[in-house]
């Protein structure tokens, strides 16, 4: 292995670190309280390493929210990929087929939650934020309208569909938060059908 291939692959596991760390800060302290010195603490690092790979606190956020984001989206996909295999064909089952791909994260609720507020105080941030929200929401439209349509259904407006399964997602997740292992758990899914059939109309012919 040549030095060059060391020195990449040893800084990429020290970003991971520090990533890793980060999340785990952010969840106890909250993002506005955390600072640089405790995620290099929690990482077990120097702030020369942080800086080598982050600008600030919240490059790092962005980051470890891309990484969330891709990671999330594969597993989408192979939530999409199993139920079009297995021939689902009905919304409640994709519905439920597609939750279990993205459970309610304690930890990871608490830190976005944060952040979204620090960003709203950032105007250039918040714009930031508003087009990663769309993109994952494009990236994850496609799939679904693709097993809606062999369920029977289309989708006359995807980049709706896209909103309002981000608004239920994050207004569910509060509530199963806050009651686990209660009603909000089976409402949830509730819900998520019926803005897919809201958002979704039978086929023609």
């Amino acid at each position: 292995m040549s030095v060059q291939r060391r020195v990449t692959k040893r800084r990429g596991q020290t970003r991971q670190r520090l990533l890793d760390a980060a999340l785990v800060v952010f969840a106890a302290e909250g993002f506005g309280r955390s600072t640089i010195e405790q995620i290099c603490d929690r990482a077990g690092y120097t702030r020369g390493a942080f800086y080598s790979n982050f600008a600030s606190l919240e490059e790092l956020f962005l980051a470890m929210w891309e990484q969330h984001s891709r990671r999330m989206l594969a597993e989408v996909e192979a939530a999409l990929d199993a139920a079009r295999t297995a021939g689902v064909d009905d919304v409640r089952t994709a519905v439920e087929r597609l939750l279990e791909a993205v459970p309610v994260d304690d930890d990871w609720y608490r830190v976005t939650a944060e952040f979204s507020a620090h960003a709203l105080r950032n105007p250039a941030l918040r714009r930031v934020v508003v087009a990663r929200e769309e993109a994952i929401a494009a990236a994850i439209v496609p799939g679904i309208e693709a097993l809606l349509n062999r369920i029977g259904r289309q989708v006359p407006d995807p980049v709706a569909l896209g909103q309002a399964l981000v608004a239920v997602h994050d207004g569910t997740a509060v509530q199963c938060l806050m009651e686990p292992g209660g009603p909000a758990v089976r409402r949830r899914v509730d819900l998520f059908e019926q803005v897919v059939l809201a958002y979704s109309v039978e086929s023609r012919g």
